[in-house]
Formats: C-alpha cells, structure tokens, sequence
C-alpha cells in the first residue's frame, strides 16, 4: 500500500502521494505551478495578474497559463497585444445579466473572477488534482459561485491530457450567461488562447478547417503549428453529458480555440442549481 501525507493549509486539502511524480508549489506572487518529475505542467493564476504596460482594466484572476507539452513547449499566451483580455486556458462571459443590468466577463468590464480558496491540492501516482473555489464579483458583490477541478494525467509519449470540471452556481439571484451577439459570434464559455507560431493548422471532426469559423458544431476541436522551433499543440473534447453538446465553436487560425456555451440563447443560472461544464484538453507535440 502506498503511503499518503496530508496537509491542512488554510481552508484547503492537500493530499501528497509519497511516490508521486508531481508536486504543486508556489511560483511567484498568484501563481501556483504543476510539475511532473520536475518539469512544468501549468501554472494556476489565482493572484490578480497584470504585467508592466498593460492598462489597469486588464488586470485579471482565475486562470491556467502556461501551459505545457510533455517535452516543454508552452503553447498558450497571456495578455496579447492583439487581445489583451484573452487569457491562456480560460473560461468566461461577454454577456453576464444581473438584476437587469450586463457585465462582461470576457472583457473585464464591471465584473471579475477572484480567487476564493483552494478546496484539494492532491499529488497520486498517477495524476494530480487541482480544486479551487471562485467567486464573480460584481463590484463588491458575489453573484456567481464559481469551482473549478483540473486533474493533470502524466504524459504518455509526447501527450497529456487535463480534465476539467466547472461549476456555476448563482448567488442570492438568478444570473443569466450567454456568447456574444454581435455578428452571431456567440464566443463564450471555455477559450485557450495560443501563443506565437507558425504554420498553423486547425482541425475538427468535419476535417482542416483552413478558415475561420463561427457557431459550428463539433465535438472536438484542435490547434496545432510550430512553437519556438517545435511542433506541438492542443486538443479540446466536450464531455458528452454537457448541455447541448456538441456545442458551437469559435475557430480562430491566429490562435484561439472556443467552445461557445451556450451561444447565442442566454443560459439562467439559479441558486442551488449549478450548472456543471465538463471538458477534456490535451496538449501534444509532434
């Protein structure tokens, strides 16, 4: 039998596998990275991150980047000039409707994604598990009850596979979450933003999309190119027990994969009713 260590550190659990490969340590203020045999996974930005240059209504919590191959390529970008909002691995909202009145999620405007407390750090033989507790603040008030779970599978070859889990729970009133309706783009809901590469190359199950794309279905999604000289990429699959699966999706080849959830029809959130979102995300290199 192998041994477990367990640590209580503030409101959260740590669970230690004592032949582990992984472990979770402190990275720098609000950031929390993953390693496996000492090499990098992802890094969890809990801290209210905003780098030298970037306008102060940027700033933002409650993401994954980098994110990284098995063989250390990172394939996600934070705070690009041509998208300063977009955020690595991410999931949130244009259209965000409390007590009547809209916020965006997305772009950071009146409403934001702040750190709770972590609810499991747990470090097996075989993966690592992640859990926090969110909150969407609307100024001061707390709206939505967000959770989040990544359990990181250790490479395979030249892959690794991240499953995601995400709860919403509306606070006090119904919230309302929809994709954004200008041009029926509906984007929305969980986005990895890719960093700088070349020769890009982005697939479905419908085959090579060579052109970008708005609101078509699929259940799976992928980017790849060559990033710093290497040839890597991601993956997203949908959970078939989401609603509406498959969704919609926003394909972009300078660098972004969505799944728009729910798209174009708001999606009420109600207190005691989480909306439970669940996707799988995998990052090769060639």
């Amino acid at each position: 039998m192998k041994a477990l260590v367990l640590l209580v550190v503030g409101s959260g659990l740590w669970v230690v596998g004592a032949q582990s490969p992984f472990a979770f340590r402190e990275a720098g203020a609000g950031r929390l990275e993953l390693t496996e045999n000492g090499k990098p996974v992802f890094v969890y930005n809990h801290g209210m991150m905003l780098p030298s240059g970037v306008p102060e209504n940027r700033r933002r919590s409650s993401y994954l980047h980098p994110v990284y191959t098995p063989n250390g390529t990172v394939v996600t970008d934070d705070f690009p000039r041509d998208h300063y909002h977009h955020r690595g691995l991410f999931w949130t909202w244009p259209v965000v409707v409390v007590d009547g009145e809209k916020y965006d999620l997305w772009a950071i405007r009146g409403i934001h994604q702040k750190f709770v407390r972590w609810t499991a750090r747990e470090a097996g033989p075989d993966q690592a598990r992640l859990g926090v507790e969110n909150g969407w603040f609307a100024g001061e008030r707390k709206v939505v009850k967000e959770t989040v779970e990544v359990v990181a599978r250790p490479a395979r070859g030249n892959a690794r596979r991240l499953d995601l889990a995400l709860t919403f729970e509306a606070v006090g009133r119904a919230v309302e979450i929809a994709g954004e309706p200008a041009q029926q783009k509906g984007y929305g809901g969980l986005s990895l933003r890719f960093g700088p590469r070349q020769e890009t190359r982005i697939r479905t199950d419908a085959g090579l999309e060579a052109k970008d794309t708005n609101m078509a279905p699929h259940p799976w999604a992928e980017l790849e190119g060559v990033f710093q000289g290497r040839r890597a990429g991601a993956r997203i699959d949908i959970d078939p027990s989401n609603p509406d699966f498959p969704s919609g999706w926003c394909l972009r080849n300078y660098g972004f994969l969505g799944v728009n959830f729910p798209g174009l029809k708001p999606y009420r959130l109600e207190p005691g009713r989480p909306l439970v979102l669940r996707y799988w995300v995998t990052v090769f290199s060639r």
